[in-house]
Parts: structure tokens; sequence; C-alpha cells
């Protein structure tokens, strides 16, 4: 299941960076991943500093 971002997201854009297939973009107040691209590989958890990023 692709990953989805909450509303605790702080709009650093480390996970945006990370994403080696480009689905993280910048949204209205947060970051959000397009869930048809997404791979489910886990990098944007990884670097995320306050664990915004989480399979749904």
């Amino acid at each position: 299941m692709a990953y989805k971002i909450s509303d605790d997201c702080i709009s650093c854009g480390s996970c945006e960076a990370e994403c080696p297939v480009s689905a993280i973009s910048e949204g209205d107040g947060k970051y959000e991943i397009d869930p048809d691209k997404c791979i489910e590989c886990g990098a944007c958890a990884g670097v995320c500093p306050v664990g915004a990023p989480a399979q749904a």
C-alpha cells in the first residue's frame, strides 16, 4: 500500500529529495505522495524528522 504523509508534515522537503521515483510534491500546507507513482520503498519515511510519511 502506498505511503501517505500525515498532517505532522513540517514541509521541510527532505522526503521529496529522497524519493527515487519523484512521487512526492509540495501540496497545500504539506507534501503529498502520488499513490500511482509510489513504489513503497520507505525512503521518505527514513529521512523525515517528524515521521510524517507512513504506509496507508
